[in-house]
């Protein structure tokens, strides 16, 4: 459970930043270079690259280098365990309003 929440606390750091999440946004186009990823970017490439590194060490992106050219590809396996936590957290609270509603609307039955 330590492991599993230490990953969903990279992915939500990594997701964190609107540059980030721009890169991510354009990739879910398709893969695509680090340089046209880096074109819309206000940054240096070094800046940038940083952006990459954080996306790919939290399982976010995948890169691999063809020739002299780092293509970049969203990973959706990890977007799935923050599918799973945020549908968990659904549930919970959707419960927690429906115990409210019952208490609110019926307050003798819940005692």
């Amino acid at each position: 459970m330590a492991q599993y929440s230490a990953v969903l606390d990279g992915v939500f750091i990594a997701l964190a930043d609107p540059t980030r999440r721009a890169v991510l946004r354009r990739l879910g186009r398709g893969p695509t270079s680090v340089g046209d990823l880096a074109r819309d970017a206000p940054m240096t490439l070094p800046s940038f690259m940083k952006h990459v590194r954080v996306l790919e060490s939290n399982g976010l992106i995948r890169t691999a280098k063809s020739g002299r050219v780092r293509i970049c590809e969203l990973n959706q396996e990890r977007f799935a365990l923050v599918e799973d936590w945020l549908t968990e957290q659904r549930r919970i609270w959707t419960d927690r309003t429906d115990r409210l509603e019952r208490f609110v609307t019926n307050p003798k039955e819940e005692q």
